[in-house]
């Protein structure tokens, strides 16, 4: 078996970099990992930087401009295995509020000089455009979750993430519905887990940081949440959110909308 160490590539698009800081504050644990990779791009950490092609690309951010949707094809070609991380890269992210509204109203308002700003008018994940291996979500991603991811890539295997619903979480950690005991809307029952219940544990409602779980009834929880109170508004807003693009979000979140 080959000895020589896999090169690893980081690239951000439109994001605030906090993914790019899980990887960074892994510190210790990637340590285990140094006689494997080498770290051939990664601006947010080094200058150093190695010619590709690359074994393993890490994508954070979501592709908002022209110039962004050409060098998506160009790592994509350059790139082995292209991994895509947190909820900009997998779902558009925050900035994808933009694909609801026409985006010259976002420019005319926020720049002084619009006709110098090229944009696209929407905010789209990074699969929307390129092949993409393994997607890895959260905003910011679970950094234990990246060393899993990356390892499994590294042993050619499946990385074990789970895809159980926030609720789990909840109950592993004996925090009370905050739903049933406290009427506060949450998204836990339809979100992935991988946060650990933080908002919950403080008795918050969940936020779906980590997007949609795998098959997630958005409408029963939709229904729920306004028979207790909370109005159509309140109830889009919710959806729009982190993961405001991922389809089941999106796709229920419309059924609120007010003319």
């Amino acid at each position: 078996m080959s000895t020589e160490k896999k090169k690893l590539a980081v690239w951000k698009f439109a994001s605030c970099d906090g993914c790019q800081l899980s990887l960074l504050d892994c510190e210790d644990e990637l340590l285990l990992l140094t006689d494997n990779i080498t770290i051939a791009y990664f601006p947010e950490a080094t200058k150093t930087v190695i010619e590709g092609p690359y074994d393993i690309s890490l994508v954070e951010g979501s592709v908002t401009t022209p110039h962004d949707a050409l060098q998506v094809l160009d790592i994509r070609k350059n790139s082995r295995f292209m991994i895509s991380i947190g909820a900009c890269a997998t779902a558009g992210g925050i900035q994808a509020l933009r694909n609801y509204i026409k985006v010259s109203q976002y420019v005319q308002k926020v720049y002084a000089r619009p006709e110098y700003i090229s944009t696209l008018e929407t905010s789209t994940p990074i699969s929307d455009h390129v092949k993409v291996d393994y997607e890895l979500r959260g905003c910011p991603i679970n950094k234990y979750q990246l060393l899993e991811v990356l390892a499994s890539f590294l042993h050619g295997k499946k990385p074990n993430i789970p895809d159980h619903s926030v609720c789990m979480e909840c109950k592993l950690g004996g925090n009370p519905c905050v739903s049933v005991a406290r009427g506060i809307p949450c998204l836990g029952p339809v979100t992935q887990a991988g946060c650990g219940a933080l908002c919950p544990h403080y008795y918050r409602g969940c936020f779906g940081c980590y997007g949609p779980k795998e098959n997630p009834n958005t409408r029963a929880l939709a229904r729920y949440i306004k028979e207790h109170g909370w109005d159509d508004g309140d109830i889009l807003r919710m959806f729009r959110n982190f993961n405001s693009a991922a389809p089941a979000f999106s796709q229920e979140s419309k059924n609120y909308e007010t003319s």
